[in-house]
């Protein structure tokens, strides 16, 4: 089995090109935003951290949202608590998929937790800075400060770029996308 990790900016598309390779993907925010739903151990885990943030369970991303805002170090704090139930979740991904040929893995800080392994495939996603802007605007719960937090716990662009094995430009057409990924596919391939 091969992993096929997509990096690149906030809102520069990887999920929407994970979802175009269509092998099995591992997407890290799915996961997160269930365990929100579903682990009470991480619920209590981030209550102890947070206890006058938290109100019940389930955890509510606005809350979280709120606690970042607050302080940038309390990323970090919640990233210590939450980071390794994902890695975990990603094992038990790979081990049940270890038979086939091609993973894709759909994880923000891929790169800069170091889950890269020596043969992966490293797309890099690149898009146009006021298209990506755009469509951060028209998200949930996001706001400038809170991009500004979450970009500077990012590596630079330019260095995902270089340590990447492919870059994809998105235009945002599904159509160009879908000819992007097949040129991609027939490379690793061969």
């Amino acid at each position: 089995m091969r992993r096929i990790a997509l990096v690149g900016d906030i809102g520069s598309g990887k999920t929407f090109f994970s979802k175009l390779f269509s092998y099995p993907i591992f997407n890290a925010d799915l996961v997160v935003s269930s365990l929100y739903k579903k682990d009470k151990h991480l619920f209590i885990k981030i209550k102890k951290k947070f206890p006058n943030k938290i109100s019940n369970f389930p955890l509510l991303k606005e809350e979280l949202l709120k606690i970042i805002l607050q302080k940038q170090k309390n990323l970090k704090v919640l990233g210590k608590i939450i980071h390794p139930i994902v890695r975990k979740a990603m094992q038990n991904f790979l081990k049940k998929n270890r038979k086939k040929k091609f993973v894709v893995l759909d994880i923000p800080l891929f790169l800069e937790n170091r889950l890269n392994e020596k043969n992966d495939i490293i797309i890099f996603v690149e898009a146009d800075k006021k298209k990506i802007n755009q469509k951060i605007k028209k998200r949930k719960n996001i706001n400038p400060k809170l991009i500004n937090i979450l970009r500077r716990n990012q590596l630079q662009i330019k260095l995902k770029k270089k340590k990447s094995t492919y870059v994809i430009k998105n235009n945002f057409v599904r159509k160009t996308a879908m000819k992007s990924v097949k040129l991609i596919i027939r490379k690793i391939n061969k």
